[in-house]
C-alpha cells in the first residue's frame, strides 16, 4: 500500500512537471508575445501585423489549457504513453523550422527543449504509474 501511494504521488508530481512546461512557455506567449517572437523568430519572418501576436497569444493559450489539464487530470500509464507519443510530431516541426525551413532562431528552439523535458517526463511517469 506504502509503494502504491509513493508512486502516485511521483506521479502527480510529473504531471506537475509535464504542466510546467507548458505554464512557462505558454504563459510567455500570452503575457510577452512581442518578446517571444523578436527572439525565436528569424528577423526575414517577423511580421508586424496585429494578427501576428494575436496568433502567438492564442497558441500560449492553448498551451496553458494543456498545461490545466496535465496538472488535474488523473494520468495512468496510458495517459503519459499517448503524450509520449503526441510530442514526436513537435520534434519534427522543431527540426524542419530549424534546419530544413529556418524560421527559427536558437532561442526558438526552447520549444524542443521543453519537449525533450516533456518527452523525459512521459517516459518516467509512464514508468511510475505502471508500477502503482
Amino acid at each position: 500500500m506504502a509503494a502504491s501511494a509513493a508512486a502516485g504521488g511521483r506521479v502527480r508530481t510529473l504531471q506537475y512537471l509535464l504542466a510546467a512546461v507548458f505554464f512557462v512557455l505558454g504563459g510567455w506567449c500570452v503575457v510577452s508575445p512581442g518578446t517571444m517572437l523578436a527572439l525565436c523568430i528569424r528577423p526575414a519572418f517577423r511580421s508586424d501585423l496585429p494578427i501576428v501576436t494575436l496568433l502567438a497569444q492564442a497558441f500560449g493559450a492553448q498551451a496553458l489549457i494543456a498545461g490545466l489539464f496535465a496538472a488535474f487530470s488523473t494520468f495512468t500509464a496510458r495517459t503519459f504513453l499517448a503524450y509520449g507519443l503526441a510530442l514526436i510530431p513537435f520534434f519534427v516541426f522543431d527540426a524542419w523550422f530549424y534546419v530544413v525551413r529556418p524560421m527559427l532562431t536558437p532561442v526558438g528552439l526552447l520549444d524542443a527543449v521543453g519537449n525533450v523535458i516533456m518527452l523525459a517526463v512521459c517516459w518516467m511517469g509512464w514508468r511510475a504509474a505502471r508500477r502503482g
